[in-house]
């Protein structure tokens, strides 16, 4: 498995990198179910209020309004 390093801005303004393993890159929808996976474990497993299949990027779009995060970049290891 290959290492990914996600950097993102969490809820403090402050940049923050974490080393995910996956297959191939993970796009940022992927990267941002990974993030509420390790980080909000509860929020991972809630419905995304109707936004998923409906809304493009919808882990992207609610990790960012739901809790001021922001993938910045995914890079290799």
């Amino acid at each position: 498995m290959q290492k990914w390093k996600v950097t993102f801005v969490d809820d403090h303004g402050e940049s923050v990198d974490e080393v995910f393993e996956c297959e191939e890159c993970p796009n940022h929808e992927h990267a941002a179910k990974l993030i509420k996976e390790r980080f909000l474990p509860v929020a991972a497993k809630l419905d995304l209020n109707d936004l998923e299949g409906r809304t493009p990027d919808a882990a992207v779009k609610s990790l960012k309004t739901q809790n001021g995060i922001e993938i910045i970049s995914i890079t290799p290891v």
